[in-house]
């Protein structure tokens, strides 16, 4: 399992929170309750019914999610050697192997399903300024879902804050996208695991999880292990919408414009110069975290160029989520042993590209 540079990113955020933290104390606008944010306070009782009032959520990172079930549902997403979606599978087209053996579909591993989709958005300083482009992608998203399909929104920056619990009515969507505001710091991994542990999906509903961020961690709190775990618990498929190259552009931009100086200006340039290098660095290391958990949940990394390309890319997530496979089987296996159980999808033609969530965590 590839570890992150935990140095540089751990360098990378606290610079940004020392610089964020300078603005708000020159502005006098930082209060005791925020100083307090960074001790974290004991994990809240699970999420209500749902409610049109803004819900502040914490995470005690050792909570370990249980999933009970005899059936295994495996949304799946076949492309052929040119990328496009292939949508014209039967049963008989696939091969599931658990822990390398074979396993038996149902005779309804093909039916529909349904799916409730969170859509997590961080609104910490590297999506701010871009907070719009956002809700019309995501408004645009949920007009392409089915009349049974569910959605719910997530904030997450130096807070988590559940905007929206599951809903089929885009009017109240709407409603709580124009609750999203900015923020300062990014707990990419505690949303994650709050996500995972307190949106649980309808029975015999797929479950994805769409977010928007750079993954860079404020490192306050949760691991990203932990918040793959999590997520592979929760049999959730993750779409990862990732700022990342938006934000390389900018910094390498920036970079090459103070570089290409005397040596004097440069030398005068010396910090931005290595705190840019730390931050590309930074870039890199975490976009490496979002495909390992975009590949490992059967979901997908997506890198817009630019926030324009926001509501294309939403849009293609909804496409993707149309034309998945719901695959089912009983487990050959009958152990409630807690452990991992890895999981294989294939297709009887091998030009295929098959996405499919690595595996699953057997109940106890």
């Amino acid at each position: 399992m590839f570890r992150p540079q935990a140095s540089v990113l751990f360098r990378i955020a606290l610079l940004r929170s020392i610089a964020l933290l300078g603005v708000l104390l020159i502005n006098g606008s930082l209060g005791l309750s925020a100083l307090a944010q960074s001790d974290l306070p004991p994990p809240p009782p699970p999420l209500p019914t749902p409610s049109p009032q803004v819900q502040e959520q914490d995470v005690d990172p050792d909570d370990v999610i249980s999933v009970d079930t005899t059936e295994v549902l495996l949304p799946v997403t076949v492309r052929d050697n040119a990328g496009k979606l292939v949508i014209n599978l039967t049963r008989t087209d696939f091969n599931v192997f658990e822990d390398g053996v074979k396993q038996p579909l149902s005779d309804l591993s093909l039916r529909q399903a349904p799916v409730d989709v969170v859509l997590m958005v961080d609104a910490s300083s590297s999506v701010a300024d871009n907070l719009d482009d956002f809700r019309h992608a995501a408004e645009g998203f949920a007009q392409h879902l089915a009349p049974d399909d569910r959605v719910s929104l997530i904030q997450f920056d130096d807070r988590i804050l559940l905007l929206q619990d599951w809903t089929k009515s885009l009017v109240q969507l709407r409603r709580a996208l124009r609750r999203v505001v900015p923020g300062m710091f990014t707990r990419f991994h505690d949303a994650m695991l709050l996500a995972a542990r307190d949106q649980l999906p309808r029975k015999n509903a797929r479950y994805a999880i769409i977010v928007l961020t750079d993954g860079i961690d404020s490192g306050r709190g949760s691991t990203f292990e932990k918040a793959m775990r999590s997520a592979l618990q929760a049999q959730v498929t993750v779409y990862v919408i990732s700022n990342t190259e938006i934000e390389r552009i900018k910094k390498q931009t920036e970079l090459s414009g103070l570089l290409y100086n005397s040596s004097s200006v440069v030398k005068f340039n010396e910090l931005r110069i290595t705190d840019l290098r730390m931050g590309l660095d930074a870039l890199t290391a975490s976009e490496k975290n979002l495909d390992q958990i975009s590949r490992a949940t059967g979901g997908r990394l997506y890198r817009p160029t630019s926030f324009g390309d926001l509501e294309r890319t939403y849009a293609e997530v909804a496409d993707e989520l149309r034309h998945q496979y719901a695959l089912y089987y009983s487990p050959l296996s009958k152990k409630r042993d807690g452990q991992f159980r890895r999981v294989k999808v294939e297709t009887n033609d091998p030009s295929q590209s098959v996405s499919a969530r690595i595996g699953y965590y057997a109940p106890k």
